[in-house]
């Protein structure tokens, strides 16, 4: 027997199923108007596609709840549009398409951990972790005595990722990377 939430019971993070499809709550609101019935104001992000739908629920509705797996990997190599990635705990490896996995990979170098999201068997997304260590490939030397408050230059990451970074970081310089607004943080 699957269980189920109420839409009174939403959260943020809560995934369950509708009309076929596999959404989480990124927000709501539970609102009590004056007059006429309570309901539910919510943010759904469909978790295959990504795309994000507002919807009102009445308190009472029920969905079944959906369950999502989530495992680490460790990321081997690529050969095209296919990437893989191996079970750290079985060495299993599992191809994706690079449609679903090129957004953090960005971030993530050969042999690096991701987070592969599975929903009934099967992987729809793939996360790297919300801070990494890359170092830089390529970037200009800052230019002597341009210290303006702010300023920075564009640097080119191990993983081909290009970022702005401050004046003082150089070529070969390892830094800590925001992967979910892909900015620089700091060297290490």
């Amino acid at each position: 027997m699957a269980d189920f939430v109420m839409a009174g019971d939403f959260r943020n993070g809560v995934t369950f199923e509708m009309d076929g499809k596999v959404y989480t709550i990124v927000d709501f609101l539970h609102v009590k108007p004056g007059k006429g019935a309570a309901f539910v104001r919510t943010k759904l992000r469909n978790v295959i596609s990504g795309g994000v739908i507002e919807k009102t629920f009445n308190p009472t509705d029920k969905f079944p709840t959906a369950h999502i797996q989530r495992k680490t990997y460790t990321y081997s190599y690529n050969d095209g549009d296919l990437y893989y990635f191996m079970d750290p705990e079985t060495f299993d490896m599992i191809p994706l398409n690079g449609e679903v996995c090129k957004e953090a990979l960005q971030f993530v170098p050969e042999n690096g951990e991701v987070t592969i999201n599975f929903y009934n068997g099967s992987p729809f997304s793939v996360e790297a972790p919300n801070f990494v260590e890359l170092t830089i490939v390529h970037s200009e030397p800052g230019v002597k005595g341009n210290t303006a408050t702010g300023a920075s230059k564009p640097a080119t990451l191990e993983t081909g990722y290009t970022l702005n970074v401050p004046l003082f970081v150089n070529e070969g310089d390892t830094i800590r990377v925001d992967t979910r607004t892909g900015s620089y943080m700091s060297r290490v």
